[in-house]
């Protein structure tokens, strides 16, 4: 299939690569199915390049974090039978980043009622190093007692931390996979 990128009509600031050539980690069974329709894109003010398998809402809220209020983005979608959603905010205080980027975590782990496992270092394209950019995979429960993993990578680029989590009762490997590795800081 050629490499066709246009203006995607759903979010200014999206380019739409319906080839799957964002989704390369995954077969082409899954990455090109047509409940997943991958998009690579850089939202508005994210810094991020991102991968999602649908087109993603934006939402904003204020939250308390690292002992302070922020104001925290996310673009969130389903698809799959699964939520996959990136979440990022900016930390005043270079000090706090990695705490902050822990509570982020153990918060992840309690949302779904579940166990914090053994995290796993996490690697985005052009992050800043920190000790505490992990991916975890967590098996849970939502509220209505439904069973839930939970795949959640924590990292950080300057002061801005980022969430990119995927959840659902038993999301496709090759589609979760796909989904961080299309995660990467342009240079």
């Amino acid at each position: 299939m050629p490499n066709i990128v246009e203006q995607g009509r759903d979010n200014p600031s999206m380019i739409r690569r319906p080839n799957c050539i964002a989704a390369l980690a995954a077969t082409l069974a899954v990455a090109c199915s047509p409940t997943l329709d991958w998009r690579e894109f850089v939202p508005e003010g994210s810094g991020l390049s991102m991968t999602f398998p649908c087109r993603t809402d934006r939402h904003a809220r204020p939250v308390t974090m690292g002992g302070a209020q922020v104001q925290m983005e996310m673009l969130v979608c389903s698809a799959g039978g699964a939520t996959w959603a990136v979440s990022f905010f900016d930390v005043a205080d270079p000090a706090k980043v990695s705490a902050t980027l822990a509570e982020w975590r153990g918060a992840a782990v309690a949302n779904v009622r579940g166990v914090l496992p053994q995290p796993a270092p996490m690697h985005v394209k052009g992050m800043t190093p920190n000790d505490q950019a992990v991916h975890v995979v967590v098996s849970g429960t939502l509220p209505d007692g439904a069973a839930v993993q939970e795949h959640a990578a924590f990292f950080v680029h300057g002061l801005r931390v980022y969430s990119a989590t995927v959840i659902g009762a038993a999301p496709a490997p090759q589609a979760v996979e796909a989904f961080f590795n299309g995660l990467k800081f342009p240079a």
